[in-house]
């Protein structure tokens, strides 16, 4: 299998794993804040919308249909 084949197969399904939940959130850390002797933890959401899903989605198959010419 080609590196080419291997990124469709995974755009194509990330692709559906986003559409199938209508978008995925997914938090990271952030900055650490202390005051006054207090420490707080943060976090950062992250959205990923189903449109990036159906885009994805579509250049895998993209991927796959189209063949390289050869000179």
């Amino acid at each position: 299998m080609s590196s080419k084949n291997t990124i469709a197969v995974i755009l194509i399904a990330l692709g559906i794993v986003v559409l199938a939940y209508s978008g995925i959130t997914f938090k990271t850390p952030g900055k650490p804040i202390d005051f006054l002797g207090v420490h707080i933890e943060t976090t950062h959401s992250h959205f990923i919308p189903p449109v990036a899903g159906a885009l994805a989605l579509v250049g895998g198959i993209v991927l796959l249909l189209v063949n390289p010419k050869r000179d």
